[in-house]
């Protein structure tokens, strides 16, 4: 068997250039990441993650990351509290979504609580804190779904949740674009 060839070709049937190899015309679909997270409350207090990883290493962020096949948006979202903050949640429902085509993600947000107390920094964060609204370090927060995530929960705070907000990228409401992001 002969290795795939594949070149950007504009298969028949389809509106645009997709990877397609030239021998046995198999499209090799190339689709958005979803990132699952939640912005996790204890009280009037949020939990945040300092990174310790590239993209935007020491600065603030939700415990979140991307999806792992065989897993739900909820599960995702789970693993990703324990992995980042070793925080074992409960989800209240989906906050908000979040689509930011120029770097091809998704982005799945749900508000939630700590199901168990404790947390701790796990591998991909240097530091994990609880903050008060006041305390937020809006300036060093990672990205700006963080912003617009923290806001929308602050809004949404002790309300039942509706249909979650759907955002996309240069429209987030108080959202900073980060340099380079």
């Amino acid at each position: 068997m002969s290795e795939p060839n594949f070149q950007r070709i504009i298969p028949e049937g389809e509106d645009r250039e997709r990877l397609t190899c030239a021998e046995c015309g198999f499209i090799a679909y190339e689709n958005p990441k979803i990132v699952v997270g939640a912005v996790v409350a204890e009280g009037e207090r949020v939990l945040l993650c300092r990174r310790a990883i590239e993209p935007r290493r020491g600065f603030w962020t939700l415990p979140a990351g991307y999806m792992e096949l065989g897993e739900t948006v909820e599960e995702g979202a789970l693993r990703e509290a324990w992995e980042e903050a070793q925080a074992r949640i409960a989800t209240e429902g989906v906050l908000a979504l979040y689509s930011i085509p120029r770097i091809g993600q998704v982005q799945v947000i749900f508000r939630a609580h700590l199901a168990v107390p404790g947390f701790a920094a796990g591998p991909e964060s240097l530091e994990v804190r609880l903050f008060d609204w006041a305390e937020i370090p809006w300036e060093q927060l990672a990205f700006p779904t963080v912003h617009a995530a923290l806001r929308r929960w602050h809004a949404t705070r002790g309300q039942p949740l509706g249909a979650p907000v759907l955002e996309t990228a240069g429209r987030f409401p108080g959202a900073t674009s980060p340099q380079g992001v």
